[in-house]
């Protein structure tokens, strides 16, 4: 990594830390020499992940258990970071729920899951971009978004809508830091494609998280806003084409969602970019 906000010895923040691409990504920062801080809800996987971790690291390492959807517990985390790492240079907004999923689900499971997947996002930011890119240092953000956040393929419309609210969020989140800084500080939407995570079987065709974070850092390395990831299933020229596809449902004035309509299937088959 040449990025300047991955040099050892600088901090990063990663949520959702206790299991996949969390776990993967604080193994790897500390592994690259920056002192890490895990959040998660506090568990057993999460000491696990916290030793785990510390055995690879050379530099400090701390899991602090927070709910990133409690404002108030993540100030708390905020202030605690400050006086022990002093900032931070890479917050990784990773956190995740995948609760209830089609419209008959309970409003609570649609309540709560917005309230990780979304604003668990839009606290991490809003705690810790005032502090970062101080005096033009780098600094970096990324927040994880989802393919489902873009295509919206049926079964899970709850997932999906924080999926897309998220990568709303950081587009206009990049666009800020463009025009009203600091403009030290970049962020990224990462899209992770099939990926086996939290204690799921391993299954080919899936990326391991280990593979999502690597993907990760060579795009923030290249400057890349969207860091969409292929998978052992489906290509980068696959992606693209359903993204196409799907952005052209408007354009042409086709029924939504038209790739799983009954009368529109046979034409997205036949449909190249």
């Amino acid at each position: 990594m040449e990025h300047a906000s991955c040099a050892a010895g600088n901090v990063a923040l990663v949520t959702g830390a206790a299991l996949g691409i969390g776990r993967a990504a604080a193994l790897k920062f500390a592994e690259m020499g920056l002192r890490v801080c895990m959040v998660d809800l506090p568990s057993e996987d999460l000491d696990a992940s916290f030793e785990a971790v510390s055995s690879a690291a050379s530099d400090e390492v701390a899991a602090v258990p927070t709910d990133v959807s409690d404002l108030s517990a993540m100030e708390v985390l905020r202030d605690s970071v400050r006086s022990h790492f002093g900032g931070v240079d890479i917050l990784l907004n990773n956190a995740a729920s995948r609760a209830g999923r089609g419209f008959d689900a309970e409003l609570s499971d649609w309540r709560r899951l917005l309230e990780v997947n979304l604003w668990g996002v839009i606290h991490g930011v809003r705690c810790f971009l005032p502090e970062m890119g101080t005096g033009g240092k780098p600094g970096v953000i990324v927040n994880v978004g989802s393919k489902q956040g873009i295509t919206n393929p049926p079964g899970h419309p709850v997932y999906n809508l924080s999926k897309a609210a998220v990568k709303s969020y950081t587009e206009s989140l990049a666009h800020e830091l463009r025009t009203n800084g600091p403009s030290s500080v970049t962020t990224h939407l990462l899209v992770p494609g099939w990926t086996t995570t939290g204690k799921n079987d391993h299954r080919p065709g899936a990326w391991l998280p280990e593979q999502v974070v690597d993907y990760m850092l060579k795009g923030i390395d290249a400057g890349s806003f969207y860091i969409i990831c292929p998978d052992d299933e489906t290509s980068e020229a696959e992606d693209r084409r359903r993204i196409l596809w799907g952005a052209g449902d408007i354009t042409e004035d086709r029924p939504a969602l038209s790739r799983w309509h009954p009368d529109w299937k046979a034409v997205f088959d036949r449909f190249e970019i």
